[in-house]
């Protein structure tokens, strides 16, 4: 095989590589702001759990879904903080061992993606199960003008999604790289 080609296809892991990282790097940069400065996160959730600064022109027809309780708050956000920290260690170690099997044959490299498919699903179970369905049809935060999460969500899901099916489709197998066509095949 080609030199040119056997590079392109380890560029191209790389590159997966590099985007599953930047998932676990905005995690990390989301679990520090979360835990150095939490309350700043824990009013969002408060005040989305609680369902106490809607737009009183919506009218009060779900208000039966919000709950009260600190306890509840404190523990919801608690979870969104684990399961952020589990997105940052899946991510990262995904992107590690991606990158470290770069040049390695095509089964080890398609089983380093394990990890980092790991995380950026869980990112999207919780930005889009937690944040957008959740948060956003059952606690009505779309009708919330100070403290709706959803276009945010909306963006990450977007960008994680993108970086998962770049990371499942192909192109960075080597057994599947284009064939040199200017070179006769013996026979």
């Amino acid at each position: 095989m080609r030199k040119d080609i056997i590079t392109t296809t380890k560029t191209i892991r790389y590159a997966k590589a590099l985007l599953v990282a930047t998932v676990g790097l905005f995690a990390l940069l989301v679990v520090f702001g979360n835990v150095t400065d939490y309350n700043t996160n824990f009013q969002f959730v408060q005040h989305v759990l609680a369902m106490d600064s809607r737009r009183p022109d919506l009218g009060l027809t779900i208000e039966y879904r919000a709950i009260p309780w600190e306890w509840a708050w404190h523990a919801a956000y608690i979870g969104v903080i684990l399961l952020e920290t589990f997105i940052m260690c899946a991510c990262l170690f995904g992107a590690y061992k991606m990158a470290r099997t770069a040049s390695k044959s095509d089964a080890d490299f398609y089983a380093s993606k394990k990890w980092g498919s790991l995380g950026c699903v869980a990112a999207l179970v919780l930005w889009f199960l937690g944040f957008q369905a959740v948060g956003g049809e059952w606690f009505g935060m779309w009708m919330n003008e100070s403290w709706n999460g959803i276009p945010d969500a909306v963006r990450l899901c977007t960008y994680i999604a993108t970086v998962l099916i770049i990371t499942w489709i192909g192109g960075d197998r080597f057994d599947k790289a284009p064939k040199d066509e200017s070179v006769p095949e013996a026979k």
